[in-house]
């Protein structure tokens, strides 16, 4: 099962969509469903790196699924430290090919490798197993020495944290919605909400779902929950009405064109398209997709959605920006056009530690908390 992931994978699947529906028929205990996983998520993350390691022992090209079974195999040899007769053993058996002989042969070489001591790796982008850009930009945008911890940690696998409500959310999300602030009575407009976390925490409040929480005074706030694309607003409905939610109403509308009345909202927040790259662990698929003229192209839609936000604020209103992402163009330099396009807004404090400052804002890098990176910057209109 992980090779037919693996396949599916390297033709454009994405990882946290492929591997959850192989598993769902599959019969699998609850232990091997967690191997499976963890040896489709680690060796799609580490694939330059295995590439490296498999290819100094292979003679002429591979087919597809003896390449990934080389990957599964180097990943239990050099990162999980599986017994070598077991790691080449079990993956052997899963070829179905006549390459077998080919993944036997290269793994055991590999399994020499690695049991002869640290590897020598040729440059700091293979060891890490990112694409060449991510590692200079990263390294340019956020320093040496900070940009190499963040890549380490989103080698690892994330940690799962579940809401009061049960919901399953990273905490550096459950802090944007906090962030926003939302009030009882108030009228808060999410324009990239897909898949509607962020959306149902900023429906109970500034607090978010508590154990046992008070019914708040008055009316609750009013959550217009938007997304382009009708796909992913039917994922923003029914994580709603899975969370018995009342106030949240789902729409299908484009961010930078939103069918709303200018000057309605209290509160817009813009969790914007972007890069997604503070977000490489729990999306391993992620960094070999985006591509360095993405982000031109992203900051391009990030403006626009802007726009869109600043026009549907009241008076008092409050703008909450946010990106899972790292790079200085979509952060601190969204923020410098902002500042320049609507001197109006004035920023609001940014939260404290673990977050940075950035700009008026505030970057929170992986390894400050062992959350995802994100970006969160807050303006209001007098």
């Amino acid at each position: 099962m992980a090779i037919e992931a693996m396949l599916e994978i390297d033709t454009g699947g994405r990882a946290n969509l492929v591997v959850p529906r192989l598993l769902a028929d599959s019969g699998l205990e609850e232990r091997d469903r967690g191997m499976v996983t963890e040896l489709v998520y680690g060796a799609t993350r580490m694939r330059r790196a295995l590439d490296w390691l498999v290819d100094r022992h292979v003679r002429g090209r591979t087919d597809p699924e003896v390449r990934a079974a080389l990957r599964l195999g180097a990943y239990q040899l050099a990162y999980l430290g599986t017994p070598p007769h077991a790691a080449v053993a079990a993956t052997v058996e899963e070829v179905r090919s006549p390459g077998r002989g080919v993944v036997n042969a290269v793994l055991r070489k590999v399994a020499g490798d690695v049991a002869a001591g640290p590897l020598r790796w040729p440059d700091p982008a293979t060891e890490l197993s990112y694409p060449d850009w991510i590692v200079a930009r990263l390294a340019r945008d956020l320093g040496p020495g900070p940009a190499r911890d963040a890549l380490e940690v989103m080698n690892t696998a994330p940690s799962a944290t579940r809401r009061a409500d049960g919901y399953t959310q990273d905490l550096a999300s459950q802090w944007v919605a906090a962030a926003v602030g939302a009030l009882p009575g108030e009228t808060v407009v999410d324009l990239c909400a897909a898949p509607g976390g962020k959306a149902t925490a900023l429906a109970y409040g500034p607090a978010g779902p508590q154990p046992a929480a008070p019914e708040p005074a008055g009316r609750p706030a009013l959550v217009v929950a938007a997304d382009a694309e009708p796909d992913r607003a039917r994922v923003v409905a029914g994580n709603v009405t899975g969370l018995g939610l009342a106030n949240v109403a789902t729409v299908v509308a484009d961010g930078t064109l939103p069918p709303l009345r200018p000057g309605c909202a209290d509160r817009v927040l813009v969790d914007a398209p972007c890069s997604g790259l503070g977000v490489l662990r729990r999306r391993p698929d992620a960094r070999w997709r985006v591509r360095p003229d993405d982000l031109e192209r992203l900051t391009a839609l990030q403006r626009r959605l802007l726009e869109a936000a600043v026009a549907l604020l009241a008076p008092g209103g409050t703008l909450v920006y946010s990106v899972c992402t790292l790079t200085v163009l979509e952060t601190a330099s969204v923020d410098r056009w902002l500042g320049g396009t609507h001197p109006e807004l004035v920023a609001l404090p940014p939260p404290a530690a673990p977050w940075a400052p950035a700009g008026r804002g505030a970057l929170l890098l992986p390894q400050a908390a062992g959350t995802d990176g994100m970006y969160l910057l807050r303006l209001r209109r007098p």
